[in-house]
């Protein structure tokens, strides 16, 4: 299901089975918006009383989509909602002229849904600066409304991939009340990646009924866990988008229930984790762990400044266990630390304690740690109680392969 570039080295061994969501539907189509013989558009249809909860890149240049989908959240969840996303074009930086795509499309998939125009959300991913062929993707809602079915999340998940090499979902399921709740999602996002946000496409599914300010309060305590503690390449798109929908079909109520919670985090952990797996040109998947910071916020600025480091990165691609490029990017940060009270580990190998290299270390048991597809840092401030973890990926000369040739 992926696209011409060859799968990750680090990705799952296939799709995994994800459960049906009662109360909404999937149809894909292949508009011809930039590739072809591959379905482009996916559209989900979800009954009344859903409720959208959604969070979005914080870009100053964000798109018509993502503009559109910010102004509708919040609107009465008695009503249906659908969700239409198209690949191949981003629809960022095209003026009035994106502005009017995202009004074409949403009147068209109302009428061949029957959902209210306020109730359509629409994201949009590739090419920025191109005017969307808004046309190529209304030609197909009457043939995808018709073809909705509750089976197509796997098809959808592969029609919403750009320079993806795999489709990406997650599933859990939760006992509420005596019954069974599920939830599933989706996700688009391999380069562009990093928080606010992360630049990706996100969409989770529950048949879970659930508050609509308490789902939008839930999922951004949960998104910045997860999706705004992932990074590939530091950069933040114009187009991310989060969108999570309660169908409410399961006839329970879900809300403020921390079992739920649990169950929500675990998916969108997964499909972050999924994402770096995927990151351009990855072989690396990273986990930084940050403990002894002055605060939670001020761990997660080291994190990511070493997750962020091109020679932290490159260092990590070539296998070399390079600690001091750790340091230099714990010291550039801008948050507190101490050069005298600073540990790293590479796995289960103290590098370097309190501030010196550790008298047990060895550079062949760092060299070892390095040649694995996983690797854990640790960094350890000794300051006070704050953590933090952030997940990445190692920077190859096929990340620069990759983007060199996005637009030929």
């Amino acid at each position: 299901m992926g696209g011409s570039l060859p799968v990750s080295p680090l990705a799952p061994e296939s799709f995994p089975k994800l459960p049906v969501i009662k109360g909404v539907t999937f149809a894909t189509a292949a508009s011809g918006v930039k590739y072809k013989d591959r379905d482009d558009v996916m559209l989900a249809v979800l009954q009344p009383g859903t409720a959208v909860a959604g969070v979005f890149t914080t870009s100053k240049t964000r798109a018509a989509p993502v503009l559109d989908c910010q102004a509708k959240l919040g609107e009465p969840s008695d009503q249906g909602a659908a969700i239409l996303v198209n690949s191949g074009n981003a629809n960022a930086f095209t003026g009035h002229y994106g502005q009017a795509s995202v009004e074409e499309i949403t009147a068209a998939v109302s009428q061949a849904t029957h959902v209210p125009q306020n109730r359509v959300f629409t994201s949009s991913t590739g090419v920025i600066g191109e005017p969307l062929p808004h046309d190529k993707i209304t030609a197909q809602l009457e043939a995808l409304a018709q073809a909705q079915s509750p089976f197509g999340i796997e098809a959808a998940a592969g029609a919403i991939m750009t320079t993806d090499t795999f489709a990406k979902g997650a599933e859990a399921t939760v006992e509420i009340a005596g019954k069974t709740v599920s939830i599933a999602g989706i996700a688009k996002g391999s380069g562009m990646i990093a928080p606010d946000m992360a630049t990706m496409l996100v969409y989770i599914f529950t048949d879970a009924a659930y508050d609509q300010f308490a789902l939008q309060d839930m999922l951004a305590r949960l998104t910045d866990k997860t999706f705004n503690s992932i990074t590939v390449d530091s950069d933040t798109s114009t187009s991310d988008s989060l969108l999570v929908a309660a169908t409410g079909a399961a006839g329970v109520d879900a809300t403020d229930n921390e079992s739920f919670e649990r169950a929500l985090h675990v998916v969108m952990k997964k499909l972050a984790h999924q994402v770096v797996r995927d990151g351009e040109g990855a072989t690396k998947f990273v986990e930084i762990r940050v403990t002894g910071a002055v605060s939670d916020a001020e761990a997660k600025v080291h994190g990511m400044s070493v997750a962020n480091s091109p020679l932290v990165k490159t260092a990590i691609a070539g296998e070399d266990p390079n600690w001091g490029r750790v340091v230099m990017a714990i010291g550039k940060s801008g948050a507190e630390a101490d050069r005298d009270l600073l540990s790293i580990s590479f796995g289960e190998v103290l590098v370097a304690e309190k501030g010196w290299v550790s008298d047990n270390y060895r550079e062949e048991l760092g060299a070892a740690e390095m040649k694995k597809a996983e690797i854990l840092i640790s960094i350890d401030l000794g300051l006070g109680s704050g953590t933090s973890t952030v997940w990445t990926c190692d920077l190859t000369h096929q990340y620069i392969s990759i983007n060199a040739d996005y637009r030929s």
